[in-house]
């Protein structure tokens, strides 16, 4: 597979997706734009993730496959139950342990190498790979881990695990060639840590040809959808941090409004508790996640789009969701609740933000865009769209990245 006129760049997630997998996205379109720019690239994933919609087919320890033009490796690991699984710590481990063993004949040599880990492992076999074959390696944080964990899991900094993640945490902040984030001041982690380290700032993004190349939602969801209502919903992973017992609190408090409906569609580790918590609820109905090639298809079903975190400090760090950057491809105004300064919707001025989450304050949020009259809810939406396709479309974000790479060397700047 060796290619000598292309520069070869190997992606480190285990839990890196594609459109017929589950999430995640963000290697994926971006692999695609690398490879419009001269790339080759290879994804190094695991072969199960609680994202995954449809794992992929795993015949060995190692599995390649090709998928538009994007090398996938499979590195095949346990299934787990939950994110919140005992065996998703087993899972991490032999992933990390498998990453030493790499089956170099079917891959070409990296003249890059990132490392985008959830939990901070990876970052030990990626440097020893980098180090033995000359190649640059990029640190690429998405979520700040293990600092994620402690405060939304409620996990001490002195447990023995989160002790584990920190120091490999620590390689990778000194030891990369370049650090990359999602999050606008995670420079101000880095100071806080003792570090005065420049880094490169990449957020995730959208692609734009979704709005025009969307599938159409299935039958059976579409039939499921009520028609004649003002519809909220919220799309993605139900979990702990994402504050929809707040929205469905909101639902409460608004049942009286027949014309008022909420939709939660996804699925998640607490998606039965939120089951629980809106029984009985007659204007609030929960679906199954769906392709990621229909969401564009079910956002133009509904009228305001919800999105909330738990008010943690690490949000002070910056965010960037990618279910926040759809909702803005769509053109529908967003209630945002997320206590955050870098806030893609007050930027764009695209819906209304709270900064402290709360079911009365999201409930007053929809019933102001309920009686906002249509043009300028329609005003919102297009400031909206046209923010998220100037500042997040991925050719955009790609082309960061090669910059990043002419920076280690001579390859031409676009």
């Amino acid at each position: 597979m060796n290619n000598n006129s292309k520069k070869n760049i190997w992606i480190i997630n285990e839990y890196a997706g594609s459109p017929y997998h589950g999430m995640e996205y963000r290697h994926y379109y971006l692999s695609k734009e690398l490879i419009q720019l001269g790339y080759h690239v290879t994804i190094i994933s695991a072969s199960y993730s609680h994202l995954f919609k449809q794992p992929p087919k795993i015949k060995n320890r190692f599995t390649l496959e090709t998928i538009e033009g994007i090398h996938y490796l499979w590195i095949k690991v346990p299934s787990y139950s939950s994110s919140h699984s005992k065996k998703r710590v087993l899972k991490w481990l032999i992933y990390t342990i498998s990453l030493f063993f790499l089956p170099l004949k079917k891959l070409s040599k990296p003249d890059y190498i990132i490392v985008s880990p959830m939990q901070t492992m990876p970052i030990y076999p990626a440097l020893r790979w980098a180090k033995r074959m000359g190649s640059k390696l990029i640190f690429e944080v998405k979520d700040i881990w293990p600092l994620s964990i402690q405060e939304l899991g409620g996990y001490s900094a002195s447990h023995p695990f989160i002790k584990w993640l920190k120091y490999f945490e620590k390689m990778a902040i000194e030891k990369s060639d370049a650090i990359v984030s999602v999050l606008a001041n995670y420079g101000q982690y880095l100071q806080g840590e003792g570090y005065n380290k420049h880094f490169y700032y990449i957020p995730n993004g959208v692609d734009t040809s979704e709005t025009t190349t969307s599938e159409p939602l299935d039958k059976e969801i579409k039939k499921q959808i009520p028609s004649g209502k003002f519809i909220v919903a919220y799309t993605g992973t139900l979990g702990r941090a994402n504050a929809l017992n707040y929205l469905i609190d909101a639902a409460k408090i608004l049942q009286n409004y027949q014309d008022i409906y909420f939709l939660i569609v996804g699925n998640g580790s607490e998606k039965e508790k939120l089951k629980s918590l809106a029984k009985n609820l007659n204007n609030l109905l929960f679906l199954p996640s769906i392709p990621k090639k229909q969401i564009q298809s079910l956002l133009q079903q509904i009228n305001v789009c919800y999105i909330g975190l738990e008010n943690k400090h690490i949000f002070q760090y910056g965010i960037s969701p990618n279910k926040l950057f759809d909702y803005m491809l769509s053109e529908k105004p967003i209630i945002c609740a997320i206590n955050s300064p870098n806030n893609p919707v007050e930027q764009a001025q695209c819906g209304i933000s709270i900064l402290s989450p709360s079911a009365q304050t999201i409930a007053e949020s929809i019933l102001q865009l309920y009686h906002t009259p249509s043009n300028i809810i329609n005003e919102m939406g297009k400031r909206g769209k046209q923010f998220v396709i100037e500042n997040h479309n991925f050719h955009s974000l790609a082309t960061k990245y090669h910059q990043l790479f002419s920076s280690f060397s001579k390859i031409p700047k676009l």
